[in-house]
């Protein structure tokens, strides 16, 4: 082996080490944001209430009783239901559902839009000419419309849902992928694995892959804001199983049972509160990898504590 290409698989070797610090210091940075941890503790409260959903509401949380239309009090925190249902009861077996579905929605969406993009970015040619094609597709296509027609017609479930949601939420997050792998395919280190002769498969996902860790990220996070958001509106209107307990179904329930025409607020307030919360949550722990990642966001609060010294 020459010098050259000793220097060559020494400079592979170093870049594919690099990306696992780069993203320990990623999640350092982040546990250093009080954005990213206000996002972190709400999404774990909500995790850590579904998760004890048996314990503190046991039983059937649809049962039907006769103590509908209640407004909260000792007896029902958050009140009941026009059908006598504990609101507080289906809210957190309900956050079970809902969160489930959103992650699964987001790491199914992230993985497809991740695949493509890589593919399109590392082969080129006509493999970027069909993916690019069939991506454009699928971004042309209206999405509203598009989740309907596919929820209506095909038989309701979870499952469905999680289907529904990764057909039509993959496009654009593989559009933002596919032009931030094909920056980094030009890099040298990508050069100098394809002159050694590594795989494409561990190219694409030991090389350039680590050092998309941010995009990825900021992907994920858009993907299950989209989940749950995606599955709630869907419920909604009725074109999911409405016989499983969801933020979505509460409230299609609370709509269906005339809750907002009687005032009965605490039907439906607790869920959409919730799917609020959560999608903030989200939104926030994006915000946070974004200003770490960005240049441009992390100079400025440096410039307003600068601003703040001289004033």
């Amino acid at each position: 082996m020459t010098a050259v290409d000793i220097d060559i698989a020494g400079t592979s070797a170093a870049k594919a080490q690099a990306p696992p610090g780069r993203r320990r210091g990623l999640l350092r940075q982040l546990a250093g944001v009080k954005k990213a941890l206000i996002g972190l503790a709400l999404l774990a409260l909500f995790a850590l209430l579904a998760l004890l959903a048996p314990v503190i509401a046991p039983g059937d949380p649809s049962l039907i009783n006769a103590t509908g239309s209640q407004p909260p009090s000792a007896a029902h925190w958050l009140g009941t239901t026009a059908k006598g249902q504990d609101v507080l009861a289906l809210t957190l077996w309900g956050a079970r559902s809902s969160l489930f579905v959103g992650f699964a929605v987001g790491l199914a969406a992230c993985a497809v839009a991740t695949v493509i993009g890589l593919a399109s970015a590392y082969f080129g040619r006509i493999a970027d000419d069909v993916l690019t094609l069939i991506t454009n597709i699928f971004l042309l296509l209206p999405g509203l419309p598009l989740l309907i027609i596919l929820a209506a017609f095909l038989p309701p479930g979870t499952s469905t849902v999680i289907l529904v949601l990764v057909v039509t939420g993959w496009a654009g997050s593989a559009r933002v992928l596919r032009a931030q792998a094909k920056s980094i395919r030009g890099k040298d280190f990508v050069a100098a694995a394809v002159v050694t002769g590594e795989r494409p498969l561990r190219i694409m996902f030991r090389e350039i892959l680590p050092n998309m860790a941010s995009v990825v990220m900021t992907t994920l996070l858009g993907c299950v804001i989209f989940g749950i958001g995606g599955q709630a509106g869907l419920e909604f209107l009725g074109l999911g199983d409405s016989s499983v307990v969801s933020w979505g179904t509460n409230l299609y329930w609370a709509g269906t049972d005339g809750a907002l025409m009687t005032g009965a607020w605490w039907a439906f307030v607790p869920s959409g509160l919730c799917i609020a919360l959560v999608a903030f949550a989200l939104a926030l722990v994006n915000y946070a990898v974004d200003e770490i990642t960005n240049p441009r966001l992390r100079a400025q609060p440096a410039k307003r504590r600068s601003a703040e010294r001289k004033g």
